[in-house]
């Protein structure tokens, strides 16, 4: 399995400290944000990751982070994302990296504390398909929330207002090598990028999404409020 870190974007949510910086390389307590999804997928056993970058911020990620060593990966490669096409767009530039194998993305703003090792062994054991992890949250208007039924999911909805789940879809997908196919399908959403969810339901009508919860902390670090939190949280693991 490969890895990808997708860490492009403009960081509007964290203006003005994103004028000066990448917003993946800002500080998550003692560590730049970047640093928390890399180690995620290292701890699952991922040993070749990718990041994609955004801007011109790609010598600054090989400066922080060097080629994986520190890790203990066997290598971490980059590429820069040149427009703004959104996540899904994002994506599709793995696919040379990805090949025929299996895949797991994460949102390079997304810190987990627990390991999704378990959640990475499931998925290879499911062989095809798409896996996605989820969190309970108390205020699932603000999310894309996933209705499920056994061990399925039957859809998902981007910031719902009347949602049918409390499940939060975070920023990990598990995907088989079909998934830069459904990519080259996509269609500019109302924003004028391509959605990630848009991929996500694809595998959810072939009946093909699994899902898993996450356990412990999670958080998105891509505000001014939650990259607070989320220091304040990390420095009590170190406790």
């Amino acid at each position: 399995m490969k890895g990808i870190v997708l860490a492009g974007g403009m960081g509007t949510r964290l203006l003005p400290l994103t004028r000066v910086a990448n917003k993946h390389l800002l500080p998550v307590y003692n560590q730049p944000m970047i640093w928390y999804p890399i180690n995620t997928l290292a701890r699952a056993g991922i040993k070749e990751i990718l990041v994609v970058t955004g801007g011109q911020a790609a010598h600054d990620f090989l400066r922080v982070l060097g080629y994986g060593k520190e890790f203990g990966l066997d290598a971490l490669y980059y590429i820069n994302q040149d427009d703004t096409t959104g996540i899904a767009g994002a994506l599709s530039l793995a696919e040379d990296f990805v090949g025929g194998d299996s895949s797991c993305f994460i949102l390079g703003d997304n810190v987990i504390r627990e390991s999704i090792a378990s959640e990475r062994y499931i998925f290879e054991h499911q062989r095809v398909g798409a896996r996605i992890l989820v969190k309970d949250v108390t205020d699932p208007e603000r999310f894309g929330i996933a209705e499920v039924f056994g061990d399925k999911v039957i859809s998902i909805v981007e910031k719902p207002s009347k949602p049918k789940s409390n499940l939060a879809v975070i920023g990990v997908y598990f995907y088989d090598d079909e998934v830069f196919n459904i990519a080259r399908t996509l269609k500019p959403s109302n924003r004028g990028e391509l959605e990630v969810t848009d991929i996500n339901n694809w595998y959810v009508k072939k009946g093909l999404m699994s899902y898993g919860h996450v356990m412990g902390y999670w958080a998105d670090a891509g505000t001014i409020e939650s990259l607070a939190e989320t220091s304040r949280e990390v420095a009590h693991w170190r406790d």
